[in-house]
């Protein structure tokens, strides 16, 4: 004797979606820990002159398609110049040297205080992070992907 189920088709399509979501918030919440991981790394490593750098920093979490990317950055209009600069005015008096050379020939200005790329400030500040943090960023996927 045969008993008929009805809705089996759909409780199964409802569990996937279930499935789905959780497994989405766990890498939406990975990629943001990660990235705060990075920024912090970053905000360790940022000149700091007028703070203005400092406090452009972003992070975001977009859809692309299939794929979940997280992006972080500096809004500031001249971060890339300072992140791209080679640094070799490092630990000079900013009072000496107002303006200097960018590495694609423009002139860029700092503050008459303190001294170049202090207090911790470094080239390729951000990308520095980003390669620091690579193991501690995998762990951080691996424990928010487990089941």
């Amino acid at each position: 004797m045969g008993i008929k189920v009805k809705g089996v088709a759909e409780a199964k399509r409802g569990l996937d979606a279930i499935i789905n979501d959780v497994k989405g918030r766990k890498i939406v919440r990975g990629i943001r820990a990660s990235l705060m991981l990075v920024g912090s790394e970053a905000a360790v490593m940022t000149p700091i002159d007028t703070s203005n750098l400092i406090n452009s920093q972003y992070q975001d979490v977009n859809l692309l398609g299939t794929k979940v990317v997280g992006t972080i950055g500096y809004s500031a209009e001249y971060a890339a110049y300072v992140h791209e600069a080679s640094g070799k005015l490092k630990g000079k008096p900013r009072s000496s040297v107002a303006a200097f050379q960018t590495g694609d020939g423009r002139t860029a200005f700092a503050s008459n205080q303190g001294n170049f790329w202090d207090p911790h400030g470094e080239p390729q500040f951000l990308t520095k992070a980003v390669k620091k943090t690579k193991k501690q960023r995998a762990e951080i996927m691996r424990k928010e992907l487990q089941v």
